[in-house]
């Protein structure tokens, strides 16, 4: 079995890195500091007090945590992370939904965490030398431009690629940040169209390095540690004296966020992970294809990060449930329908928090609670990975559709019709030959086109273990990397 993250010492390159570092005043976090800010120096937090949430510093580097606050400069972290309780109101369910919010990151999404996982420690062996190499970001979202926003606060080269369908937030953002940004054909679930451009940058160019969301281990590593930490912080906070932890569900996307949820597993053995995707492209339900509207979730595949054999339920999700809901979450008619439920404004405030993706999530949670039919005394975890910072335009588009504005009597038809009408089909609760059929296939996409190895494909499934326990160790030697690479620069005395 191959390294599952390589930590091999490249000396010549890491000392370009360190030099790079120094000049640019680059200090590095650790895995701890994203889950504890505690333990960031209090010279960094003097700085970020004078340093918007989305600057081009490297300071923000401090701010790939869960914990910041909610403002949009000069914040520091809070106790817990950011998240928000969705009530029986609006989802009609008894079980407790809490979703962690990602719109307090740099850049506005939690991808900006996962992309560090990938680059970073490529940079503190010397794997990658930023005076040589550019860092390519394939991507069907919010993980190129996390990407391209760490590889300038790193001082690295960068090239974003992802569908020319996404929404023009995310490309006039690009244009601003990252060196170079490539479209892709097609729309979120293209994601072989990606593939395809990297194999094409591999033979045309000879300094880059791929970092695929859908393959970095470093992804899935990042949200073990840091959001599953948050995530059981948030359940302590919230949890009662009879209350259990049922489950996590999560869109798969590139499978990155699930992570987390192998991590709330070990610390709550009882609770279930389910796996949540568009409808009109149910690849893990149906082996199927087609396009869909949820951004930020590609398919027609099995990403390699994804730990099938630990994953309990497959849910389909409407794109179309997905985006009524973002909707009636962003509107003005919606917030005044909800409260007129008797949902509270201090809530209201806060659905900006909800992406398409995040919508995705919630529903997800409705369909499980519905399958299992759980109680009050059931709680369920999810994450926003993104706002509606991302997708005003999306908002445009809909009213463009409909040909009118959106008014209370939308709001309540898409809340009853596409909320609270959702019903259990489309799911599938899984055996140990469906998630095997679920793990075979990811042969197609990463032996056969991708080139990856065959043992470790098996070594995922037959040597569960040594593969994914492994891997769940491997914070604290990433973190001692980091440390020394500081102490190399000078700059974290």
């Amino acid at each position: 079995m191959n390294n599952l993250i390589d930590l091999k010492i490249n000396e010549k390159q890491l000392k370009n890195s360190i030099e790079i570092a120094k000049k640019r005043n680059i200090i590095i976090p650790t895995f701890a500091q994203m889950k504890d800010p505690k333990k960031i120096p209090e010279k960094v937090k003097t700085k970020l007090k004078n340093t918007g949430l989305w600057d081009i510093d490297p300071i923000n580097l401090f701010r790939i945590t869960w914990k910041n606050e909610a403002v949009k400069s000069g914040g520091l972290y809070n106790e817990l992370p950011n998240y928000i309780e969705i009530p029986p109101e609006i989802t009609g369910i008894k079980a407790r939904v809490l979703a962690m919010a990602g719109k307090y990151f740099p850049i506005g999404a939690h991808k900006v965490g996962a992309s560090f996982s990938c680059l970073v420690p490529r940079l503190v062996t010397g794997q990658f030398d930023p005076k040589y190499h550019e860092a390519v970001w394939p991507s069907t979202g919010n993980y190129c431009r996390g990407g391209a926003y760490n590889s300038t606060l790193l001082g690295c080269k960068s090239i974003a690629i992802l569908p020319e369908n996404m929404s023009k937030e995310r490309f006039e953002w690009l244009k601003k940040v990252a060196g170079e940004v490539i479209a892709t054909p097609g729309c979120e679930s293209n994601v072989k169209e990606i593939y395809d451009k990297t194999w094409e940058l591999r033979k045309t160019r000879d300094n880059v390095v791929i970092f695929n969301q859908f393959g970095e281990l470093g992804n899935h590593l990042w949200h073990y540690e840091v959001t599953g930490n948050a995530m059981e912080e948030m359940v302590k906070a919230e949890k009662g004296p009879n209350d259990k932890v049922a489950g996590v569900c999560l869109t798969s996307g590139s499978a990155g966020t699930l992570g987390s949820a192998d991590y709330i597993k070990e610390k709550y053995p009882n609770a279930k992970i389910a796996v949540g995707e568009a409808l009109q492209c149910s690849t893990l339900l149906n082996n199927g294809f087609g396009n869909h509207r949820i951004e930020g979730i590609g398919d027609k595949h099995v990403p390699w990060i994804h730990n099938v054999k630990n994953t309990d339920m497959v849910i389909a999700i409407d794109d179309y449930d997905s985006l009524a809901l973002f909707r009636l979450f962003n509107e003005l008619a919606g917030h005044e329908y909800l409260q007129g439920l008797g949902v509270a404004k201090e809530l209201i405030d806060k659905l900006s928090w909800v992406g398409i993706s995040g919508a995705a999530n919630i529903l997800s949670c409705i369909k499980f609670a519905k399958y299992y039919e759980l109680t009050e005394n059931d709680i369920l975890l999810t994450v926003l990975t993104d706002s509606a910072e991302m997708y005003q335009s999306r908002l445009t588009e809909m009213e463009k559709e409909k040909g009118s504005k959106y008014d209370i009597n939308d709001a309540a038809i898409d809340h009853n019709r596409y909320v609270l009408g959702i019903g259990t089909d489309s799911m599938e609760e899984l055996t140990y030959q469906s998630k095997k059929r679920i793990h075979n296939l990811k042969y197609y996409t990463w032996i056969e086109q991708q080139q990856y190895e065959l043992d470790d494909l098996n070594a995922q499934w037959y040597d569960y273990d040594n593969y994914w326990g492994k891997l769940h160790q491997m914070g604290p030697d990433l973190d001692k990397l980091i440390e020394e690479f500081n102490e190399r620069t000078g700059l974290s005395k």
